[in-house]
Order: structure tokens, then C-alpha cells, then sequence
């Protein structure tokens, strides 16, 4: 399964929505904000700097930061340092919440603590939306959560083609070596769970290697199409965001990719 990536124009929404961006000052998070702000949406942020999440968004797109200042509220903390009611009050009437966390790629971030941050946050998130949701009883409205993953996470539902074996052995040293690509493993593994709630929904955005550069073109397939190792592959973190934006803004791709593990890659 292919799929183009859809247009501004193609946008169906017409009104404003609010989406809660986590991993917002990230490589790829950085994107999401400033794609939706340019898309005239309300962006909620939860980054331990606010000053520096401005300033990455300037550094993409100068002057964005006071251009879209007013559509732009920022939580400053670490979510997880965040109590369950901060982070409950933060996901509160939101259209969509977007995790784009991750661990830095540093001795630190790999080994050190928290070992867990994108599984804790995943939990905390939707713990957080279920919470809002009880207690808007049927008042409650839907919410579309967005996971970024990575290509390596395979879909826990077993669609994905069966790795070859030597990829298996260095995902299982991965698995217990690389603290990281156990957490996300275990992310993706928790958000399976979540097909219950009608009013939650969900996608696994994975991402095949990650390049920098201006947004062009995307492709979405259902599975990973390259061997973990040589393949050529490449996707631009501004394009992930583009793809996440489109989610989030267009009901029927949403609708085509929800409960799903869709991978992307840039259109060559």
C-alpha cells in the first residue's frame, strides 16, 4: 500500500483544531509544531525550554516563532517530572496529541535514566486522554494519537514480513544491549493494547532512516521494505512531520491509517 503525501490544499478541516506536541524541541518534533502553526492550527508543547523551542522554530523558519505566537502555548517541563493532573489539564480538549520523544543519541541518553521515557510518556499521555474523556461523559470526543516510532519496531500484530535471521540477531542484542530500542519496542507494544475505547485512536508512524532537509514529497507503506542493514531508503524529518501533520488534519488518510504501523520514506 502506497500513498501520496496530501496537499495543504486537501486538508479537510476547516476549523482550527488544538494538538498537544511532546519531543516538541526534537529533530523531528520541531517540524511537527512548526508545520501545524503554519497550518493555522493550536499547538499545545510540553519542552523543558521554552526559549528553546523558539528558537528552533526560527531556526527552520525565521521569525516564525512571534509570526505564530499567539496559536503557540508552551508547558515548560520534562513530561515526566509532569504530576498526572499537569499532564491531564495539558492533553484537556485536544483534537490530537503527537509523542514525538525520543533519547538523545549521547552516552547519556542512551544508558542513563529515564530508560523508559517514551513508554512512561505513552502511558502517562493516554491515561491522560481516557481521564479527560470519563470525565466529559458524553460529552466526550475522539482523540487521534499520533506515535512516532522507528522502523526497527515491528508491528506487534505480526504483519510485517518475517526478518531475515541475521537482522533477528542484531535485533535481539539490540533488545537487550540498547536500552532506547527496548523502550520504543515496548511503547508500541502498549499502544497495540489500546483498541477499546472507540474514542481513542491510533497510529505507529516509522520512519525508515532519517535525513535532514526541506519537506518534499512522501510515500506511506504498510511495511518496512528495506533490510535493517544497506538499504536505500531515506525519509527527511520534515517529511515525517508532514506525514504526521497530514494525519492529524486530514480525516481520510487518518481513517486509511489508524491502528495501523504505517512506514515512510521519501518519494524519489
Amino acid at each position: 500500500s502506497v500513498q501520496q503525501a496530501r496537499v495543504a490544499s486537501e486538508h479537510i478541516l476547516i476549523m482550527a483544531i488544538t494538538t498537544l506536541v511532546v519531543g516538541s524541541t526534537g529533530a523531528t518534533g520541531k517540524h511537527v509544531v512548526l508545520q501545524l502553526l503554519q497550518q493555522q492550527q493550536n499547538v499545545r508543547a510540553i519542552a523543558r525550554s521554552k526559549q528553546r523551542l523558539l528558537d528552533s522554530l526560527d531556526e527552520i523558519s525565521p521569525k516564525s516563532s512571534s509570526q505564530y505566537g499567539d496559536q503557540l502555548q508552551v508547558t515548560e517541563a520534562s513530561i515526566l517530572d509532569l504530576s498526572d493532573e499537569d499532564i491531564k489539564m495539558a492533553a484537556k480538549n485536544c483534537d490530537a496529541v503527537v509523542s514525538c520523544l525520543g533519547h538523545n543519541v549521547t552516552v547519556k541518553g542512551m544508558f542513563g535514566h529515564p530508560r523508559r521515557l517514551v513508554t512512561d510518556a505513552t502511558r502517562r499521555l493516554v491515561d491522560a486522554i481516557e481521564a479527560n474523556q470519563a470525565d466529559d461523559g458524553k460529552e466526550a470526543k475522539k482523540t487521534k494519537f499520533v506515535l512516532m516510532g522507528t522502523v526497527a519496531v515491528s508491528d506487534p500484530g505480526g504483519e510485517d514480513d518475517a526478518r531475515s535471521q541475521s537482522e533477528r540477531s542484531v535485533l535481539f542484542l539490540l533488545r537487550h544491549l540498547l536500552p532506547p530500542h527496548r523502550d520504543n519496542e515496548e511503547a508500541a507494544e502498549y499502544i497495540f493494547t489500546k483498541k477499546v475505547n472507540a474514542l481513542l485512536e491510533w497510529t505507529v508512524v516509522r520512519p525508515t532512516t532519517l535525513i535532514d532537509g526541506s519537506a518534499t514529497m512522501y510515500e506511506l507503506f504498510d511495511k518496512p521494505q528495506d533490510s535493517l542493514f544497506g538499504g536505500e531508503s531515506v525519509v527527511k524529518r520534515s517529511n515525517v512531520a508532514k506525514c504526521i501533520v497530514d494525519l492529524v488534519l486530514t480525516d481520510s488518510l487518518w481513517d486509511e491509517w489508524k491502528y495501523k504501523w504505517p512506514v515512510v520514506h521519501d518519494m524519489n
